[in-house]
């Protein structure tokens, strides 16, 4: 039996039910971060968005602020034992502008057990563990560090045997993080790479489907990109050409005027109650729409 590894313990696969794999509830970025919309940090603001998520039938809510980005698993902890909601913590990095001194001084090796000892043990000084492990890279570039870092969580994975998610800037350097990943000897069928939909590329992502990755598309609603019909027909292409058990979609509402509980939206409910219904409507059958949001990410998450 396979369990997916929450900040409240192991739970089963089926467990699971229905599923946001890329979320934010409790972010704090580094200074250099001027952008301040990209803090979530009142509390009772992102428990109230968790229960919106609760209310349209949300059971488990992947977190994904990294290390550098003020990841606090005793935070999510208290957030999940207050409103029900499954939460799956992270341990990992985003992107190298934000990285502190110590990636730098750390050796690859030292890096990848403090990876693992999420994991397997706990971190932020607790027994809180994380249920996967995070990279990054940048807009159109792989830096060094971004390069040591993810290496760092190939060998953690090998201690710990957790799932690896990839940030990547724009949906830009997809290929590129796999090739590293699998040069240390990474089972791509354990990876996700999100914001792919950031980059409508139909060629580009059919081509990363073919590595056996996790496609994930994590911006419906955000028309400033460019309109859901545009998402919509890409996951067609996808599912048309055989990858609908590599497919997984979530908001990734990781700022404050993205959430209604912090007076903003389209928040966590708009994917439960209109992107799907979109889906449906455009000939998207719900077996498949079932795959999406409850099969893939339990195969994706439940490994322990």
């Amino acid at each position: 039996m396979k369990y997916a590894r929450t900040v409240l313990g192991d739970i089963k696969a089926e467990d699971m039910g229905f599923t946001y794999p890329h979320e934010h509830l409790h972010a704090v970025p580094p200074p250099q971060q001027k952008d301040r919309d990209l803090e979530l940090s009142d509390y009772a603001a992102s428990v109230g968005e968790l229960l919106n998520f609760k209310s349209v039938g949300g059971c488990t809510l992947v977190e994904a602020s990294t290390l550098d980005y003020g990841r606090d698993l005793n935070i999510l902890k208290k957030m999940s034992l207050e409103s029900g909601v499954h939460v799956i913590g992270t341990t990992g990095f985003n992107k190298h502008i934000y990285y502190p001194a110590w990636v730098e001084e750390k050796s690859t090796e030292e890096i990848a057990d403090l990876l693992a000892n999420d994991v397997t043990t706990g971190g932020d000084g607790g027994d809180v563990k994380a249920g996967f492990i995070k990279i990054g890279t940048y807009y159109n570039m792989v830096h060094p560090l971004e390069k040591k870092t993810a290496v760092a969580a190939a060998i953690a994975q090998q201690k710990c045997g957790a799932p690896i998610w990839g940030h990547t800037e724009a949906g830009t350097m997809g290929m590129e993080i796999l090739d590293i990943l699998e040069e240390e000897r990474v089972d791509l069928t354990t990876v996700a790479l999100g914001h792919l939909d950031r980059n409508a590329d139909e060629y580009y992502l059919l081509k990363l489907a073919e590595r056996g990755i996790y496609i994930q598309f994590d911006g419906p609603g955000k028309v400033k990109y460019y309109p859901d019909s545009t998402r919509v027909a890409l996951i067609k292409s996808l599912i048309s050409h055989g990858h609908i058990d590599q497919m997984l979609i979530s908001g990734d509402m990781g700022r404050a005027s993205y959430l209604e509980a912090y007076g903003g939206g389209p928040g966590f409910r708009f994917i439960k109650t209109k992107f799907i219904a979109r889906l449906l409507d455009e000939g998207i059958s719900e077996a498949d729409v079932h795959r999406i949001f409850y099969d893939n990410p339990q195969r994706w998450l439940a490994v322990f």
